[in-house]
């Protein structure tokens, strides 16, 4: 019977013991630390986006890098990049297996990105980067008080800017083609917000609407042989194919104005843009407030407003633009 008792206070000293080393593992809602790894479980970070494109990549590394800088390094933060390839069921699939596997929060790229994972309301946080119009998209309802579990950065482009550049560096136009893709809430808004403009100038306007790829060549030929100009909206998809219509615009010898600074990099002649990798860092900043304790609907969505003009030079010299050195001394130029 001793023995017996012996045994049994041994066990119960072995069960007490383990339930102590249990109940003192560190935890978040970040990760923590386990008696298998013996360490912090570092953060799991998804990132999605429709396509893939210049400036979305700006982006992304913008965001990573900054949170590199700010300490989170690749014992701690774990990033796992997923590109939908412009698939929109590849993209649901995407934000269906990012929340199958729990991660600590997401990274959306864009508006088509940032509305598949926000409507899945898997409640994993969301941090958006660049979305033209989070409220009008369905993101969120408030920019000053984030609901629906996300929040982040908006790109609202300076459409009237542009139009100005536009009567500033190529004055013979007198006529618009706005070229967008209809399924993309953002380049939508935009174009829309582009025509109020027009109209209220008194500017001609043409529009060309495209819903794939295959269809932006055909829809950049319509426009140049009727139009002075070509504006495209901060669309994805036309984005993606901005080479094919920098060339269908060249040989029409007329500008092509973009919504961002990759657009001109890949030919178009002109645009006044926020910067890319800036905007993915002011998003990096936000994250870090929610890694540090701030409740996500206390961290305000927040439109960037600094812009750049970036100008294409051998665009400019294909389509026959006289560029003055003073344009050049304040713009950002592109070979």
């Amino acid at each position: 019977m001793k023995k017996l008792l012996s045994v049994l206070l041994a066990f119960t000293i072995l069960l007490f013991a383990a339930a102590c080393g249990q109940s003192g593992s560190p935890s978040s809602a970040a990760g923590g630390s386990t008696p298998e790894d013996g360490g912090e479980k570092p953060t799991q970070v998804g990132i999605i986006q429709l396509a893939d494109n210049g400036a979305f990549t700006d982006m992304r590394e913008g965001f990573i890098s900054r949170m590199r800088e700010l300490g989170y390094t690749e014992g701690k933060m774990e990033f796992d990049y997923k590109n939908a390839q412009g698939d929109m069921s590849n993209l649901n699939s995407i934000c269906q297996e990012m929340a199958s596997a729990k991660k600590d929060f997401i990274v959306a790229i864009a508006t088509p990105a940032a509305q598949a994972i926000v409507n899945l309301d898997c409640g994993i946080p969301v941090f958006f980067i660049s979305v033209s119009n989070p409220v009008g998209a369905g993101i969120i309802t408030d920019m000053n008080k984030p609901d629906k579990n996300a929040t982040g950065t908006s790109n609202a482009i300076p459409v009237d800017e542009i139009f100005k550049l536009s009567a500033k560096l190529t004055p013979q136009v007198k006529s618009y083609g706005i070229l967008y893709n209809t399924g993309e809430v953002n380049a939508a808004t935009t174009a829309k917000a582009a025509m109020e403009y027009l109209k209220s100038q008194g500017i001609d306007y043409k529009e060309a609407v495209v819903t794939s790829s295959s269809e932006v060549q055909q829809a950049a030929q319509s426009l140049a042989g009727s139009v002075d100009a070509i504006f495209v909206p901060n669309d994805s998809m036309i984005q993606s194919a901005m080479p094919q219509v920098a060339e269908v615009a060249k040989e029409a010898k007329i500008p092509v104005y973009g919504s961002s600074a990759v657009m001109v990099n890949s030919g178009a002649f002109a645009t006044i843009s926020i910067d890319d990798p800036t905007i993915g860092a002011m998003t990096a900043d936000m994250a870090v407030q929610y890694m540090n304790g701030t409740p996500i609907e206390e961290i305000p969505s927040v439109v960037v407003s600094q812009f750049t003009t970036v100008i294409n030079k051998t665009t400019a010299s294909a389509i026959g633009a006289e560029l003055s050195g003073e344009t050049l001394s304040t713009a950002v130029v592109v070979e």
